[in-house]
């Protein structure tokens, strides 16, 4: 706060923000997603915030969050993976060298990072770490063991907020676009809001929600696809270039294409206009092996047999994506 104003009542005006200056000069632009850029140009997650990727395993969460990485190591930056799914360091690298990382980037600790925390504490001194060693893109996979490791409970809104306080919130604060790998829970009702857990996971995201719902399997050597829909955008810079009129507008489609043995090319197709991500929010039978099989028998007892998806949603009573996968998957066991 400017000098010249006198306190009053002996308030001490530095300890506040100095609105008066700031209106003075230009006010900053509103923020804009600067990773996971699309074919178009426009980017899906924020920088210098928490952002969160959600959806059932085997959905591709992990994939585009890798790929936001492998992006900030192609511009010059760094990037940290935070691994407490236990993926791996070498299933990791691996597919970031799939999807066209540099090897001299990756093997240099200047640019990039990998890390499975053994405890709370451990995490603690990674995070203060990164306060110097500023990263670009942090991969936090998964939410769901995080909070475990503090021994937290994924339901309890005090618990998170611990946890996003000693964890997300700084590496937010050191720059980072800081992308948390989550996912859904089996009710219907909370699949439909968003990941499991509070609440509170939601209110804490700074920058962007996605919602990640496989389109076509991740299989190696054949890559996949998934839908990227908007769960939330606290800034709109994001929704700005989504088709409108979706309570969750697709964001994208997130593709893996076999380009050679070892390598895939990775891209985030923008949507075209009023394109949509299936609107049934069940688990997916893609990311259920077990369920795909039974529901593909379900579809060799049908006499006649199914003519169509809109055929099979009739009859079975399924949504799109559910009667989507199962005919895929049916075709293709009828004519092998």
């Amino acid at each position: 706060m400017s000098a010249s104003v006198e306190p009053l009542h002996g308030i001490d005006y530095s300890l506040y923000f100095d609105v008066a200056a700031l209106l003075a000069g230009d006010l900053p632009p509103a923020p804009t997603p600067l990773y996971g850029t699309r074919e178009d140009g426009h980017a899906l997650f924020y920088a210098g915030q928490v952002n969160l990727a959600f959806g059932d395993p085997e959905g591709g969460k992990t994939w585009v969050a890798l790929y936001c990485a492998v992006e900030a190591l192609r511009k010059g930056g760094r990037a940290l993976v935070l691994d407490l799914d236990h993926n791996g360091p070498g299933p990791t690298v691996t597919r970031m060298l799939a999807m066209g990382a540099d090897r001299e980037a990756l093997s240099d600790p200047t640019r990039f990072l990998y890390v499975e925390p053994e405890d709370r504490t451990h995490a603690i001194t990674v995070v203060a770490d990164m306060a110097t060693w500023g990263p670009d893109v942090v991969v936090v996979d998964s939410l769901g063991e995080l909070l475990p490791l503090f021994g937290s409970s994924s339901n309890s809104a005090d618990d998170f907020t611990i946890v996003h306080t000693r964890i997300l919130k700084p590496l937010a604060k050191a720059g980072a676009c800081v992308i948390v790998i989550d996912h859904l829970s089996k009710g219907s009702d909370s699949r439909t809001f968003g990941p499991g857990g509070t609440s509170a996971k939601r209110r804490a995201v700074g920058g962007v929600s996605i919602r990640v719902r496989v389109k076509d399997a991740f299989t190696p050597g054949k890559g996949g696809s998934a839908y990227l829909s908007v769960n939330k955008d606290r800034h709109g810079g994001l929704r700005a270039h989504c088709p409108t009129g979706d309570r969750e507008p697709l964001a994208g489609v997130f593709e893996l294409r076999v380009f050679s043995d070892d390598v895939l090319e990775p891209t985030i197709r923008a949507p075209k206009d009023g394109e949509s991500a299936p609107a049934d929010f069940s688990i997916s039978a893609a990311a259920d092996p077990q369920r795909l099989a039974e529901d593909v028998d379900a579809l060799d007892a049908l006499d006649p047999p199914p003519l169509s998806q809109r055929d099979v949603c009739k009859r079975m009573k399924w949504g799109g994506q559910r009667a989507t996968e199962a005919l895929r998957a049916w075709r293709e066991r009828s004519q092998s």
